[in-house]
């Protein structure tokens, strides 16, 4: 979390201090997808601590279902935003750069990690 809050504070100090190849009008796609790898990171740091927070009281987890809910969302947490911010660093005026084609890479890895929670939040639910 510390890492992708911190890519907000330079995101603010590049925007604050009107740093050209972030602010100039030929880089809106770069402030957007910047904006979206710092969101991003933030917000699935966020979902790491809450799984970590709700592992007691949520599901019945085998320690193979645990690893892999574990794995899954470590790599979402790690190629959903890199592919973001890979998006905006060579991007031309209306495409991003090829690093963009980690994001739904990074989306499939999220959903199966929330899958996998859903799963095991049912087996509970359900007893079985």
């Amino acid at each position: 979390m510390l890492l992708f809050a911190g890519l907000g504070a330079v995101l603010e100090t590049l925007h604050g201090l009107k740093i050209g190849f972030y602010v100039d009008s030929g880089h809106q796609l770069r402030r957007l997808l910047w904006t979206l790898a710092h969101a991003h990171g933030t917000l699935l740091a966020l979902m790491h601590v809450a799984f970590a927070a709700g592992l007691p009281s949520l599901g019945q987890w085998t320690e193979r279902r645990l690893k892999l809910a574990s794995f899954l969302l470590t790599d979402a947490l790690l190629v959903l935003p890199l592919g973001f911010f890979l998006g905006g660093l060579g991007h031309t005026e209306v495409d991003p750069a090829p690093g963009v084609l980690l994001v739904p890479i990074g989306a499939a890895f999220l959903l199966a990690a929330v899958g996998t929670i859903v799963w095991s939040a049912t087996i509970m639910v359900d007893g079985g």
